[in-house]
C-alpha cells in the first residue's frame, strides 16, 4: 500500500516548501516539472479532505451558548443543529459536554441538540438546596422549545430527570431514551460506597480513578477519559433532589415512547430495572443491553450508543 507523508521545511528566505514522501522515497515538487506536479495535486486534494472530514467529526457544528430562566434558576445551555429538537440531561455531577459525542451524531444526522447545564455548572445558577426532579425538569425545558414536540435523552441520573420531564410535559415529550436505568433495584455491594468516594475532594487521585472505575466502567475500560468532570456540590443537589421525590412520580416517563439503553457491567444501576421497566410497560419501550459497558457507557460505547439512539429515533423523524 502506497504510503503519503507530507512534510514542510523552510529555507534560508522563509519560504515554505512541502516534500511529498512515496514509500520511503522523497521528491521534490520541483523534481520533474508536470508530472511531479500531477503526482502532488492528486494526494495533496486527498490530504486536505481528510483534514477537513476529521475537523468535522470532532468539531460538527459550532454551538450557540444561550441562556434560560426557571423562576430564580438561570439555565446556560448549547444549542447545535436544526431539525428535531433532542433535550439532553447529563449524569450525576457532570457536565453536558458528556454528550458532546452523541451530540454531534444526532447534528450530522439532521437533528438539532440542546444541552443545558444543572445548577452549579458553567454559567448556570439559582438555589441549590431543597429542590426535587420537579424542579431540575423545569430547569430543562427552560432550556428547550417553547412549542412542538421534543425527544428527552437522561444519561444515568439523567434520565430521572427525563422521565420526570416526560411525566410532567406529557403532551410535549414524544419519546425518553434512557442510557442507564437505575430506580428500583438496589446498587451491587460496593457501589454505593465507590460512588461516594468518586465525589470527595480529599481522594488521593489514584484513589479517585480507581472509585471512578469501580462505579462508572465495566471491567477492562479506561476510567481515565473521566478522570476530570466531577462537580460535588452539585451531585449533592441532584441527590437531595432525588431523595426529595417519589420514584412513581417519574418511573413510567408520562406517554412517551421509551429507550432503555443498559450496560450489563452496570453495578450503580444493575440492568435488571430495565427489565423491570420493559415488563411494565411493554410495547412502549425497546430494551437494548450492551456488553462491556458500565454505568458510565456513553465513554464506553459511543458509537453503540449512537447507532442505537439513531435507529431507535429514525422512524419518528421520517
Amino acid at each position: 500500500m502506497m504510503q503519503i507523508f507530507l512534510f514542510l521545511h523552510t529555507d534560508a528566505e522563509g519560504s515554505g516548501l512541502a516534500t511529498w514522501v512515496y514509500n520511503g522515497r522523497a521528491r521534490s515538487p520541483y523534481e520533474s516539472g508536470k508530472t511531479a506536479m500531477r503526482r502532488l495535486i492528486k494526494p495533496l486534494i486527498t490530504f486536505l479532505l481528510l483534514i477537513a472530514i476529521s475537523m468535522a467529526v470532532v468539531d460538527p457544528a459550532l454551538a450557540e451558548t444561550r441562556t434560560a430562566r426557571n423562576d430564580a434558576a438561570v439555565i446556560e445551555y448549547q444549542i447545535d443543529g436544526k431539525g428535531p429538537a433532542v433535550l439532553m440531561i447529563a449524569s450525576l455531577g457532570r457536565p453536558a459536554s458528556d454528550f458532546d459525542e452523541l451530540s454531534a451524531s444526532l447534528v450530522a444526522a439532521g437533528y438539532s441538540t440542546i444541552r443545558p447545564q444543572p445548577r452549579g455548572i458553567g454559567g448556570s445558577t439559582g438555589p441549590m438546596n431543597g429542590l426535587s426532579l420537579r424542579d431540575l425538569a423545569a430547569d430543562a425545558m427552560a432550556a428547550a422549545p417553547h412549542d412542538g414536540p421534543i425527544i428527552v435523552i437522561g444519561h444515568d441520573f439523567g434520565q430521572r430527570v427525563a422521565r420526570m420531564v416526560a411525566a410532567l410535559y406529557p403532551d410535549r415529550v414524544e419519546s425518553v431514551v434512557m442510557l442507564g436505568a437505575g430506580g428500583k433495584v438496589p446498587m451491587r455491594p460496593g457501589a454505593g460506597e465507590a460512588l461516594r468516594a468518586v465525589f470527595d475532594p480529599t481522594l488521593p487521585p489514584d484513589k479517585h480513578v480507581d472509585a471512578v472505575r469501580f462505579a462508572f466502567f465495566a471491567p477492562g475500560n479506561d476510567p481515565e477519559v473521566w478522570r476530570d468532570g466531577w462537580y460535588p456540590a452539585v451531585a449533592r443537589m441532584q441527590t437531595g433532589a432525588t431523595k426529595a421525590s417519589r420514584v412513581e412520580e417519574w418511573w413510567g416517563a408520562g406517554k412517551a415512547r421509551l429507550l432503555v439503553v443498559v450496560g450489563l457491567q452496570d453495578v450503580v444501576a444493575p440492568p435488571e430495572n430495565g427489565r423491570l421497566i420493559k415488563d411494565e410497560f411493554g410495547d412502549r419501550v425497546t430494551l437494548l443491553e450492551i456488553d462491556g459497558a458500565g454505568h458510565a457507557m456513553l465513554p464506553e460505547r459511543p458509537k453503540q450508543v449512537a447507532a442505537a439512539v439513531l435507529n431507535f429515533l429514525k422512524p419518528q423523524s421520517k
